[in-house]
């Protein structure tokens, strides 16, 4: 079995506080969480993969033209 670590432990070694990780799972872009009981924990695989994620979601928003803030474009 992969090994697992808390929410805090996720946090910490992620640099995440806790509202911005319940605020990444609720908008469908966190970690996959294991409950067991009343814990919830993160696999070191789902791990990788949400770091992954992450790592190409801010690649594709990076190569992506900027849009103009108000509609209009400056000259």
């Amino acid at each position: 079995m992969p090994s697992m670590q808390s929410v805090s432990s996720f946090c910490a070694d992620n640099g995440l506080s806790r509202s911005l990780f319940y605020r990444l799972l609720r908008d469908q872009r966190g970690p996959r969480v294991t409950k067991i009981g009343r814990r919830s924990l993160i696999s070191a695989e789902a791990a990788a993969e949400w770091r992954a994620r992450m790592e190409r979601e801010t690649e594709q928003a990076t190569r992506s033209p900027k849009a103009p803030v108000s509609g209009w474009e400056a000259a």
